[in-house]
């Protein structure tokens, strides 16, 4: 029984000891017990190069393909039906997502949001508020601004402008990790 003890302590340590060493940055393995590299700051050509091979994701590429699909599926909703207005509810549904999504893009990639760490997380937390209210908001007023207004037309043009965000991470590629 003592040995138990003694073991389920020796264990209780060892999990204290290895808390104690990731929190402080001292842990040179990853989850699956491979070393890893150290950690290093990099220089200023290295940082440009790793930026000239990974580079991010244009947020207003991803608004233009939105607003793209959108156009497509109203199209296509409007001549299977022969109902205009089932065409005119799924643009708004994309329009619900495309407008909310450009006022964040262009909230984003204002100057002061990218003054520092900290402005930019309360920049990210506010413009995503803001997206929020403006997409709830036009969904409120839909069935006033839309003449003959299809419900279901109007969610397939919101979902199928919303998974267009799929197709962003599929742009980027999938991620590389370069050995040392």
């Amino acid at each position: 029984m003592a040995s138990k003890t003694n073991s389920r302590t020796a264990s209780h340590a060892s999990a204290a000891e290895v808390s104690r060493a990731r929190v402080r940055g001292h842990w040179d393995e990853d989850d699956d017990g491979a070393a890893a590299p150290a950690f290093r700051k990099l220089t200023r050509e290295e940082a440009s190069a790793l930026r000239a091979k990974e580079p991010p994701l244009n947020p207003w590429r991803v608004i233009a393909v939105q607003g793209g699909v959108g156009g497509v599926v109203a199209l296509i909703a409007a001549l299977a039906t022969g109902r205009v207005e089932v065409g005119w509810s799924a643009l708004y549904g994309a329009a619900c997502v495309v407008v909310p999504g450009a006022l964040m893009a262009r909230g984003m990639t204002s100057r002061f949001s990218s003054m520092s760490p900290g402005t930019s997380a309360v920049s990210f937390m506010l413009w995503e508020m803001v997206k929020i209210a403006v997409s709830i908001a036009m969904l409120m007023l839909a069935p006033k601004l839309v003449q003959g207004l299809s419900w279901p037309a109007l969610l397939v043009g919101l979902v199928l402008c919303m998974k267009v965000y799929w197709l962003a991470l599929l742009w980027r590629g999938p991620t590389r990790r370069t050995g040392s």
